[in-house]
């Protein structure tokens, strides 16, 4: 067999064990743009039908779960010591801090969670760190973990970085605040780390509770040893440096490079080494002192788009070098209706979703920035989860664990719209193969026909 033969034979395999495992390793699935390949999932379900199987967790997070093989891994806080961000008070929507931020603990110790994908038993839980406390909407166990299918790498919102093998061991652990700067966040860490080839790469961005600067690393996922550090540099001021942002990966003419979205500018990296290859401003033009970033930047087909804190929403040609702001500026989004401020948008490259905090959706030509439909209504209250698009529906979740389905193309199409338990819902559904996995605040869910 020659050498073109070997390659073809190996691309096949690869890509017939993706399609059968249908793996959704991190937060946001395989290629973080929170699209899967999943098929044949539901449109309606209840707690009693479609339900495949469900579990009780300790306690409600924003950490979304990840399906590697035959495994859904969650991050979860021991028993709450104190309630959830409570009901809104009569005439305003959403809920809101209770008790006062910074102030509640919220269960002493972290755990990494391992349950069986087939039927939801527990196969092990694993201690990552300890003294939780709510912050805002949050808690010390908002980042999502992320997988490559042999060990699990979780991030505290204390900083500590863990590498768990798939038995439940705890390999090595960082801490990132003793290694660098104490956490500065207005409402507490909760970006999710990625992986990278043998990298686990990390971001902190901040400036609101302290003058120490915002930086990315990278540690060998294997020893936890750091590779590589960059201080990353800012203008913005008060708030407005902190994101809560998650970085992505772009593929360009140049090779893959790192997107980091936060403190008023998008950049590009060299994920081997960290250094800043373009930077984009234009984030926040007026230079608001409270404009920290929720969404996280999405990368695909060639371009990259950066949320803000409502307006504006920039989409970019991917690549270039220096500042970029308006070389590689493609189409901007200012109008308020529509805007999310939470929710990360999705995109398949024709099509770019967004969903506003209260459950409005708007469809934009992803390449021209027009807009299709929208906003149109869901009737879900407020959404501080990101939308997951799998098997040409798009599934959104409300914080009052209610999920709308919606069609996606160029017609809205609302398809069903669900309840599950009612709990304070922040993390974002999974996807793997026939199931949609869904983490609210007392419960995760298996959802599947039949």
């Amino acid at each position: 067999m020659n050498y073109l033969k070997i390659l073809v034979a190996l691309s096949l395999l690869v890509s017939l064990g993706v399609s059968a495992f249908a793996d959704w390793p991190a937060w946001r699935g395989p290629n973080g743009n929170g699209i899967g390949s999943a098929e044949n999932l539901p449109v309606e379900w209840t707690v009693d039908s479609n339900v495949s199987w469900k579990v009780k967790l300790p306690s409600w997070s924003g950490a979304s779960p990840i399906v590697v093989g035959d495994k859904v891994f969650v991050v979860s806080p021991s028993k709450q010591e104190a309630p959830p961000p409570a009901d809104p008070a009569p005439g305003r929507r959403g809920r809101r801090p209770a008790p006062p931020p910074g102030m509640g603990p919220g269960g002493q110790n972290i755990f990494l969670m391992c349950f069986s994908k087939k039927d939801g038993s527990l196969n092990w839980r694993s201690k990552l760190d300890e003294g939780n406390e709510i912050q805002f909407k949050q808690n010390m166990s908002s980042p999502s973990p992320v997988s490559d299918g042999e060990r699990v790498w979780a991030v505290t919102g204390n900083g500590i970085v863990s590498s768990v093998n798939m038995k439940g061991k705890v390999l090595w652990q960082y801490d990132l605040q003793k290694s660098h700067w104490k956490l500065g966040l207005q409402a507490g860490y909760a970006s999710s780390p990625i992986l990278f080839e043998d990298k686990l790469i990390i971001q902190v961005l901040h400036g609101m509770h302290t003058d120490d600067p915002s930086y990315l690393l990278a540690l060998d996922k294997k020893t936890g040893k750091k590779l590589w550090y960059l201080e990353r540099e800012t203008d913005a001021i008060h708030e407005s440096p902190d994101a809560y942002t998650t970085p992505a990966l772009s593929k360009t003419k140049d090779g893959i490079q790192l997107v980091i979205l936060g403190g008023d500018y998008v950049t590009g990296h060299e994920p081997d080494t960290g250094r800043e290859i373009w930077r984009a401003g234009g984030l926040n033009p007026q230079k608001a002192r409270n404009y920290r970033i929720v969404p996280s930047p999405v990368a695909i087909d060639g371009m990259i788009y950066a949320p803000t804190r409502k307006k504006p929403l920039l989409a970019l040609r991917a690549g270039g070098k220096g500042d970029v702001t308006e070389s590689h500026l493609v189409w901007k989004y200012e109008k308020p209706a529509g805007s999310p401020d939470v929710p990360t948008p999705i995109c398949d490259g024709k099509y770019f979703y967004m969903i506003e905090d209260f459950g409005q959706v708007t469809c934009l030509d992803a390449k021209m920035g027009n807009v299709i439909w929208g906003p149109e209504t869901t009737g879900l209250g407020r959404v501080s989860s990101s939308p997951v698009l799998a098997d040409g529906k798009i599934y959104i979740t409300s914080e009052d664990s209610e999920i709308a389905v919606i069609q996606a193309g160029p017609k809205f199409k609302l398809l069903g719209k669900n309840e599950l338990d009612g709990s304070f819902t922040l993390s974002t559904p999974a996807v793997s193969g026939n199931q949609l996995f869904i983490r609210t605040g007392e419960y995760l869910y298996s959802i599947s026909e039949g």
